[in-house]
């Protein structure tokens, strides 16, 4: 049951990721698929085991009843969009896309959208029970009708950003040897960008760097290719669903991102993490637009996105996602043409960012837990949250949407339990260094005691 997460199902290839129990995950998908149609959209990342899966998935889907449109290796976006289109006179109700994201080569999964929407949380919980339960079933040889998804996907992207052609600019790129660059190289080709990319050619293995533009350390590359021969940069994760965007001066984070595109938009409704900087709330009020926070997590904000009928929702990892002109997912490719738009319209992204407030922040810092411990830390925390210690800073509000944003005077810090790891997270903020630190430490000391109550 350990392979089945909130957002979506992970696991390490043939340990736990294997025909039997891949084929039956299939089989029992295929039930929850036929309430809305009988096609599924089949797509897979670079990783090398992928097409395995594939047909491991594809079999138990077809024993299943559902008919497969294998798109072969695609970018998790590139799934995604596969829901909004028709091939053939077939619009697919679901996609799944074989991906392990960021996590290491040995790792894969898959992600799943049903009828438009994300299949997560206990929706997939209860698929792990159900495939527990099943038998396995009578399966032949995988069958499939292909589809060239990403070729309509490049198509709409050119026609969409037409008016960047030329763009004189400098943009270097990092593909980090992930599924982006399939797609990202034909794009810039046909929009006839001046580009230069780095580790374009998709390898599972990730020989250069691990795929995770969220750490500092694999921007290393990038970043010196910036400074001798670019002007802007951008970054990609392994299925290109994140992305990071570097200047010469800034690394520009996922709350500062929506900042930057809601500039161009009129009195957006913008839908943040509980992680993202309060100055990022802030200055979207300020501005006339509407500001939410809500739950970290992809299909979190996708759900609420759709809810709110949102123009735009952004996690500080780099996850951005697109309602105003788009359909309301994560792309990290349409967000590097949305920011190249607005530097072709004349937009300063350093001056910009250098208009706003100066906080201290910190990354995210992980506490080291258990799967079991961890849930229970935080009911004690928020216990003892209601009765702090005379010395503890004065609270102005806890906001316990999604683990605990403690609001403090100058600044605020978080508490809150992954839903894919056994850790909490944390992480900190403040108009003043040494006051973040304080934060810092004096809700680490309630973490300590919140876990010596268990």
């Amino acid at each position: 049951m350990s392979i089945y997460r909130e957002y979506d199902i992970r696991g390490i290839f043939e340990k736990e990721l294997n025909e039997k129990t891949v084929t039956r995950i299939g089989y029992v998908l295929a039930k929850r698929i036929l309430k809305y149609g009988e096609y599924a959209a089949v797509g897979y990342d670079a990783r090398s085991h992928s097409p395995i899966l594939f047909d491991y998935l594809v079999a138990g889907l077809n024993a299943g009843g559902i008919k497969v449109l294998g798109m072969g290796m695609v970018p998790t976006p590139v799934n995604y969009f596969c829901n909004f289109q028709e091939f053939d006179g077939i619009t697919p109700v679901a996609s799944i896309m074989i991906t392990g994201s960021h996590n290491p080569s040995e790792y894969n999964g898959f992600k799943i959208t049903i009828n438009k929407a994300p299949f997560f949380g206990e929706d997939i919980y209860q698929l792990g029970r159900d495939v527990e339960a099943a038998p396995i079933p009578q399966s032949g040889k995988p069958q499939s009708t292909e589809i060239d998804a990403l070729e309509r996907y490049i198509d709409f992207m050119l026609k969409e950003f037409k008016h960047l052609k030329g763009m004189k600019e400098r943009i270097v790129y990092d593909c980090g040897n992930g599924v982006a660059g399939i797609a990202l190289p034909k794009i810039f080709d046909g929009l006839e960008l001046n580009t230069k990319g780095i580790y374009i050619e998709p390898d599972g293995t990730f020989p250069n760097h691990h795929p995770d533009p969220s750490v500092e350390k694999n921007l290393s590359d990038i970043k010196d290719l910036l400074q001798k021969e670019g002007d802007i940069a951008f970054a990609y994760d392994g299925d290109a669903d994140r992305i990071a965007v570097l200047t010469h001066k800034n690394n520009i984070k996922g709350d500062q991102m929506a900042l930057l595109y809601s500039m161009e938009m009129d009195h957006p409704t913008v839908i943040g993490e509980v992680k993202c900087s309060q100055v990022m709330y802030d200055e979207l009020e300020r501005r006339g637009a509407k500001a939410v926070m809500y739950k970290t997590g992809h299909s979190n904000l996708k759900v609420k996105i759709k809810e709110l009928d949102a123009d735009l929702a952004c996690e500080v990892s780099g996850h951005i996602f697109f309602n105003d002109r788009y359909f309301g997912f994560d792309d990290a490719i349409y967000a590097t043409l949305r920011m190249l738009e607005l530097i072709k319209d004349g937009f300063n992204l350093d001056a910009e960012l250098a208009k706003l407030p100066q906080t201290y922040s910190t990354e995210e810092i992980k506490v080291e837990t258990t799967e079991s411990e961890k849930f229970k830390i935080m009911e004690n925390l928020k216990l003892l949250l209601k009765s702090p210690p005379a010395d503890f800073p004065h609270i102005k509000e806890i906001i316990d949407v999604d683990g605990v944003r403690v609001i403090f005077e100058k600044g605020w810090g978080l508490v809150r339990a992954s839903n894919t790891t056994p850790v909490l997270v944390t992480r900190f903020e403040s108009t003043d260094k040494e006051e973040a630190k304080h934060y810092e430490k004096v809700l680490n000391n309630l973490i300590k005691q919140a876990k010596e109550k268990i």
